[in-house]
């Protein structure tokens, strides 16, 4: 094969990675979207006290194992790869896992000794209704093993990620939908607090998704006894990664628990708006961007390793154009359709018209900010698969303060969806910074072609645009049909979305070789 060839087979090696991951993710979110909405139809705006009881669990599992652990695990993981023995790459394996099965297993025994007094710092709003508060940590004493297995899951799926074997990580979290629609539908009614069935099908999932994972890392012949040493080498190096990677890489899900956390002070139902339009706008970020993050740090990893600056370069710029290509017509329908999309998922059971107005005010807010969040899943593997963990840090502070001045000049006036709005705004700063240090220190430069690549895409979203509104109608008509008409409708509507952005791109001159990564 020439030089030549080889980016290219590359490229095209990295999209067949992404689509895969990015299918089994929309199974994933698809589940998860039936989960949300039939947990809506059971509870309604009433779940505020389990949202708070999941999502604390869940932003330390995104934090410590998908977020910091992650990047700093995968790149060192990788380097043994190429340049070790399997003798070593196993010890690694052992050793870490002891480290963090040791670590995770004390924070989540005393989180579960203290889940009585976690509202207190987590959700203190709730302190005006004592009722929700005591259930808020009811709940948390159940839910926070989630953290201990899922961790564990998300060290498995590192191993596997990194070995080139994406699929079976991104498949795992069906599995937690599954589980939790089946305790919704046949458990509810054997608690006298229904949301007790939730968070009992939270411990569940956490553990089925980590005895999923375990054969799979068999295969590999890395599913090794845990042990600990703490003097070791490659444990140590990832410590060191993973201290400043801990702001780095999760300042998108601290800001989203300062929103849970003024949040519970706001109106009653807002921790649950805020909830249900998050989910929403997280479905394209967890689809591509995710995948494609997924699955470029363990390229960009391998690639820093051999100190191959220039397809660093070429591979990073390739993916910043997929979540382009993604994000901003994503982002357009998510604040064009909000309110028919909210009455069409949503609008069902204990939902309400209010409900839904106040979810689509959020929604359009979080969207706003779409491409910025899509688009620091590609920017920070370009920091993290050098092992440079120190920038983003710095940027991630940063960020998080300049989020917490827009909550505050926000949240009076627009409520819940100041919040929202606030978490957008801070993440384009994020994103901007990001990508001000990938240029001054000379990784990322962008590939030719990229007027052309705009141009298009304006043209294709513009066209998107025209087609949704004109389909759409008035967005208040939509509370007012049957939920067939709107299903019938919104279907009608995001079909020809599709069609008429890919066709406009087409007809504008881009080809499947440009998605490959040729140029222009």
């Amino acid at each position: 094969m020439s030089e030549s060839q080889a980016p290219q087979v590359q490229k095209t090696s990295l999209l067949r990675s992404s689509s895969i991951v990015s299918v089994m993710t929309l199974l994933s979110r698809v589940l998860g979207l039936a989960r949300d909405v039939i947990v809506a139809q059971y509870f309604g705006a009433r779940a505020d006290a389990f949202f708070v009881a999941f999502k604390i669990p869940n932003f330390f599992r995104r934090l410590f194992a998908e977020g910091a652990f992650s990047v700093a695990f995968v790149p060192v993981l990788t380097e043994y790869r190429s340049q070790r023995s399997l003798d070593e790459v196993r010890l690694l394996v052992s050793r870490v896992s002891g480290m963090l099965g040791m670590v995770l297993l004390a924070v989540t025994c005393a989180a579960m000794l203290g889940a009585d007094y976690l509202p207190w710092i987590f959700s203190p709003g709730f302190r005006s209704d004592p009722e929700k508060f005591a259930l808020t940590g009811d709940l948390l004493a159940i839910t926070f093993p989630y953290l201990f297995f899922i961790s564990l899951t998300a060290f498995a799926s590192s191993v596997l990620n990194a070995y080139g074997r994406f699929a079976i990580p991104a498949f795992t979290p069906v599995i937690l939908n599954v589980t939790l629609i089946a305790a919704t539908l046949f458990f509810t009614d054997h608690f006298v607090e229904p949301l007790y069935a939730l968070a009992w099908g939270v411990f569940f999932a956490g553990l089925f998704q980590m005895l999923f994972q375990l054969p799979f890392v068999a295969r590999q012949r890395l599913l090794v006894m845990p042990t600990v040493k703490r003097g070791d080498e490659g444990v140590q190096r990832i410590g060191t990664l993973m201290v400043p990677a801990l702001f780095g890489v999760s300042v998108s899900q601290i800001n989203l628990l300062l929103d849970t956390l003024l949040a519970s002070f706001l109106e009653d139902g807002s921790v649950s708006w805020l909830y249900y339009s998050d989910r929403l706008n997280n479905l394209p970020l967890g689809v591509f961007a995710i995948a494609i993050g997924v699955v470029i740090l363990p390229a960009l990893s391998g690639k820093h390793a051999d100190k191959d600056a220039a397809a660093f370069s070429r591979t990073l710029d390739w993916a910043v154009r997929m979540v382009f290509l993604i994000a901003t017509p994503a982002a357009l329908a998510l604040v064009l359709l909000a309110m028919p999309l909210m009455a069409t998922i949503f609008y069902y059971g204990e939902v309400t018209a209010y409900d839904v107005g106040k979810m689509t005010l959020s929604l359009q807010a979080y969207a706003v900010g779409l491409l910025a969040f899509m688009m620091i899943k590609v920017m920070a593997p370009g920091y993290y698969a050098r092992q440079d963990t120190k920038t983003p840090v710095r940027i991630g502070i940063q960020a998080m303060a300049v989020n917490m001045l827009l909550n505050i000049a926000l949240v009076y006036p627009l409520q819940h969806a100041g919040l929202a709005l606030a978490t957008s705004l801070a993440a384009y700063f994020n994103l901007f910074m990001l990508y001000r240090g990938l240029r001054k220190a000379g990784v990322y430069e962008p590939q030719p072609g990229w007027l052309r690549f705009l141009v298009i895409l304006v043209l294709a979203n513009a066209a998107l645009s025209a087609i949704a509104v004109w389909l759409m109608g008035s967005p208040e008509a939509w509370l007012e049909w049957q939920a067939m008409a709107r299903i019938s409708w919104m279907s009608l509507i995001v079909g020809a979305g599709i069609l008429v952005y890919f066709t406009v791109l087409i007809l504008a001159g881009l080809r499947l070789r440009h998605i490959r990564g040729e140029l222009f």
